[in-house]
């Protein structure tokens, strides 16, 4: 396989700015809806360039992450009992790289490529379906209050 680069892939697969950082595109939303009139379910590509990040936000659904291509990035979670936890995506399990991590619905989380990677790609598949309405970015100052253990964390993310 060609050595691709994050700016080939935006072309190819026509990835468009994404608000937290990266950039995306939709590549599935069901038909099926909830009781309430929402999609069952959404995917997306989501790719970060170097010296980009994922911002902290948050979603009201479940996403679960797919690591797809490129080097490694780290997922940096923010968990209700104060904590945080950070797992390195990629496709070298025996450096304890993962290729599937759940984010749960209402945590605060984003991502960065790791030293030396290009870009990272990954799918992102919400249930119930990703509505922008949903999407909550959060400063800095707000985080800190609230985390105040994980001042490196949010301060790489925001």
């Amino acid at each position: 396989m060609k050595n691709l680069t994050a700016e080939e892939l935006i072309r190819i697969y026509g990835l468009k700015p994404h608000p937290e950082g990266g950039f995306y595109r939709e590549t599935y939303r069901s038909s099926g809806k909830t009781e309430g009139g929402r999609n069952l379910c959404t995917a997306i590509y989501f790719l970060l360039p170097a010296g980009q990040k994922s911002r902290m936000h948050r979603l009201k659904a479940d996403e679960l992450w797919d690591f797809y291509l490129g080097g490694p990035l780290t997922v940096g979670q923010l968990l209700p009992n104060g904590l945080e936890e950070r797992v390195t995506m990629g496709s070298d399990p025996a450096a304890g790289q993962v290729q599937q991590l759940l984010v749960p619905a209402g945590c605060w989380f984003g991502a960065y490529p790791e030293p030396g990677t290009r870009f990272s790609l990954v799918g992102c598949t919400v249930a119930p379906g990703f509505e922008f309405d949903d999407f909550e970015l959060r400063g800095r100052a707000a985080l800190l209050r609230d985390f105040p253990a994980s001042g490196g964390l949010i301060t790489k993310l925001t």
